[in-house]
């Protein structure tokens, strides 16, 4: 029989998957680490800049993103890790397709910022 879990309870659990989620990457991936150390003082930095409201958005969007992508990245890891630890083309392109999203997001949050703060330094 399948889950009958529903609303509230239903919404209680997820969350705590998530708090789960977010703590089993702090504590086993090290770029997540780093990232959450980076996204701190820059959201703090976006929210101190005189920005317009879409451009603050914008800025923390773009880290955000950043963490959000590394998770999965982390989450694809981990399954590939689970299938076995011989070496497959496959499983290294999966690794390597999470990591290359990864750097999007990073170039997309350096773009992001340098679009906003450029018209601020002239």
């Amino acid at each position: 029989m399948a889950n009958q879990t529903t609303g509230l309870v239903r919404i209680y659990k997820a969350a705590g998957y998530s708090v789960k989620g977010l703590l089993a990457a702090w504590k086993n991936e090290a770029a997540f680490r780093q990232e959450a150390m980076l996204a701190i003082p820059a959201i703090i930095l976006a929210f101190w800049l005189d920005v317009t409201t879409v451009e603050r958005i914008l800025m923390v969007g773009a880290i955000v993103l950043v963490m959000i992508i590394e998770i999965i990245n982390s989450a694809i890891e981990a399954i590939v890790d689970r299938i076995g630890p011989e070496l497959h083309p496959l499983s290294g392109r999966a690794k390597d397709l999470g990591s290359a999203a990864v750097a999007l997001a990073i170039i997309l949050t350096l773009f992001v910022w340098a679009m906003v703060l450029l018209p601020h330094l002239s």
